[in-house]
């Protein structure tokens, strides 16, 4: 159950960083979708680093 719970946030947050890269693009109105690209980019890494970190951490 715990992967499941970690897949799903990843998978909120990842619908969360697109649709705020959208509104973000659309609120520029920039020819070239940068944000779109970038902050699901960004939320993954973090997310990744995170979880990196809590699995080098040895549980007591």
């Amino acid at each position: 159950m715990r992967y499941a719970g970690l897949a799903t946030q990843w998978l909120v947050m990842l619908l969360l960083a697109v649709w705020a890269g959208y509104k973000v693009d659309g609120w520029l109105g920039w020819g070239v979708p940068v944000f779109l690209v970038l902050l699901p980019l960004v939320a993954l890494s973090v997310s990744l680093w995170k979880l990196v970190k809590e699995f080098n951490n040895p549980q007591k």
